[in-house]
């Protein structure tokens, strides 16, 4: 039951992402379109050959949109935590996973564009004639892919905990499973059970 629960928790954030993946690219789209071209260097990176470019800025923007929409729906639908946290309280470790996700997402988005990275996106076969066939679209998505089981995890175990350790039904319906198996009704509620009025009393008592 719980790995069942689990598999839905999954389902449901997937979905969540999906939409996320949407909002990410059309945020992209946009703010490609308004900006310079996404190759152009902006400044260096310290001690290295290395340039922080314009498709780093338009992804990392991307991010923070998807991000907030992302946690909005999770919130309120995914792990149903809403009403028994505080939004700041929730969005703080959210957003911070989001990040470690967003810089191992940026590594891997330059791996992707970088023409002398082993794995770089063919040039020739993307060569940003047309929407489908434009790099940076196609790199982001394949970094969304990376990503997005990282962040199920760390959301599930850090942002959503101290919600699911005041409300274990919220995340693991294996409790209330476990508080239906028993037979006594009073040690379901918590309680001890009562002694009957014949075990209260005492030896002489009986005799009589």
């Amino acid at each position: 039951m719980r790995h069942r629960h689990n598999w839905m928790l999954f389902l449901r954030f997937g979905l969540v992402g999906a939409s996320g993946v949407l909002v990410n690219l059309l945020t992209l789209v946009l703010v490609k379109r308004m900006g310079p071209l996404p190759e152009e260097a902006i400044v260096g990176v310290p001690l290295t050959a290395f340039n922080v470019r314009w498709y780093h800025v338009y992804s990392t923007f991307a991010f923070f949109v998807a991000n907030l929409w992302n946690f909005q729906l999770n919130r309120s639908w995914t792990f149903h935590s809403s009403r028994h946290a505080g939004w700041w309280r929730e969005y703080g470790p959210f957003v911070a996973v989001g990040l470690v996700g967003q810089g191992i997402g940026l590594l891997l988005l330059t791996a992707l564009m970088h023409r002398g990275s082993p794995i770089v996106l063919s040039p020739s076969l993307l060569d940003d004639s047309t929407g489908l066939r434009t790099r940076l679209y196609w790199a982001q998505l394949i970094v969304i892919a990376v990503v997005t089981p990282l962040s199920f995890v760390l959301n599930k175990m850090w942002t959503f905990a101290a919600v699911r350790s005041h409300h274990p039904g919220l995340a693991d319906p294996s409790h209330v499973a476990a508080a239906l198996a028993v037979d006594d009704p009073a040690e379901r509620l918590g309680h001890e059970r009562p002694v009957p009025v014949a075990e209260r009393r005492g030896p002489v008592d009986r005799a009589r």
